[in-house]
């Protein structure tokens, strides 16, 4: 198959609330949306959603390397598209992760198309900080089916081991907690959180210290008393390798915009596993397209609740037949896959480009 045209959507997608993390708080998404349309007719759709504190790269020189990959792509075959990213892949992942969705979709990849109808469960994100709301918000999560709770922490170590204390009290056996610091305690803050995190109903304590800052991960790893994960800090196969190597984590969490294409995702939840650690998947800052090719690999590779719930927090959804999302879970029919409401994108769009 050739590749016939590309075009590239340069997107701010409004949150309905704000996302609060430790490094900022999101309104919006700064997305690059590519569709790639094939000479036989059919089309494939690839993202990237970038985060000042999470990534380097940026929204404004995403859409420049973009148009140039564009160009390069245009009028060849798709066998040839991987070798137009490949040396650009470690320092531009989240953009080259955006093509390379847009070509496993137009190849067919069979991880995304599903013989039966799957449900993939994601967690549910706790946003209330008073013990009230607290306890309100959890029942209603509960309730719509979620079984695991995200709690964010980097903030201030007291304030953040109170809140955890007022969700576990709350918990009541009917669900598990990720805590999850964002990459904000230093490594004094992020070993005394650690060290008096109790460990009820706590499935794991998420990247407390900066991305590049393996000491810390292994001092902090050394007294927690909850399993670790790390995430900011894996970027591919070696990073996974380091984790496993320094002891600095139980469980490792990937996201398809770091990891440049499906099959690059699959392989690193098999490199996660073969060095004896559990692999997490999902972003909770992506919307439906990146969310849906991540729960077609977690539906088959993953065991532990999804964290692509990224598509839930836009005030509007971008695709004519919205990604099904019941009970907790998202559901894959056979036979679906994302197509893009025009209306709805061009609402959210700063600037298209037909290459």
């Amino acid at each position: 198959m050739r590749i016939e045209e590309i075009v590239l959507y340069q997107l701010s997608i409004p949150l309905t609330v704000p996302y609060h993390l430790a490094f900022g708080d999101v309104r919006a998404f700064d997305t690059l949306l590519v569709e790639m349309r094939g000479d036989d007719g059919r089309s494939g759709l690839g993202e990237a959603t970038y985060l000042a504190g999470y990534t380097d790269e940026d929204l404004a020189g995403g859409w420049i390397l973009a148009q140039t990959l564009a160009s390069q792509l245009c009028r060849r075959s798709l066998a040839e598209a991987p070798g137009a990213w490949r040396t650009l892949l470690a320092e531009h992942p989240f953009t080259v992760s955006a093509f390379a969705g847009a070509v496993d979709m137009l190849a067919a990849d069979p991880l995304l198309a599903p013989a039966e109808r799957l449900r993939v469960p994601v967690l549910g994100l706790l946003n209330a900080t008073q013990e009230d709301a607290i306890a309100r918000e959890m029942d209603a999560l509960f309730a719509d089916g979620y079984g695991t709770l995200k709690v964010k922490a980097g903030f201030a170590v007291d304030e953040d081991l109170a809140k955890v204390a007022i969700v576990q009290r709350r918990l009541a056996g009917r669900g598990t907690i990720r805590v999850d610091a964002n990459q904000g305690y230093n490594r004094a803050d992020g070993c005394r959180f650690a060290e008096r995190l109790a460990p009820d109903g706590i499935e794991l304590f998420e990247q407390p210290c900066k991305a590049g800052d393996w000491d810390s991960a292994v001092a902090v790893a050394r007294v927690a008393r909850v399993p670790m994960m790390l995430d900011e800090s894996i970027y591919g196969l070696a990073d996974i390798r380091r984790a496993q190597e320094l002891a600095a984590a139980r469980f490792i969490k990937l996201k398809l915009m770091k990891m440049g294409g499906l099959q690059a995702l699959v392989d690193g939840t098999a490199t996660i596993r073969a060095c004896g650690m559990e692999p997490v998947l999902g972003n909770g800052v992506a919307a439906e397209v990146g969310c849906w090719m991540e729960a077609c690999v977690a539906a088959r590779h993953i065991t532990n609740a999804g964290e692509m719930n990224g598509f839930l927090k836009p005030a509007a959804r971008l695709l004519a037949e919205p990604l099904r999302f019941e009970r907790g879970a998202i559901v894959l029919e056979p036979g679906w896959s994302p197509r893009l409401d025009p209306a709805a994108v061009a609402r959210v769009t700063r600037e298209r480009i037909v290459v």
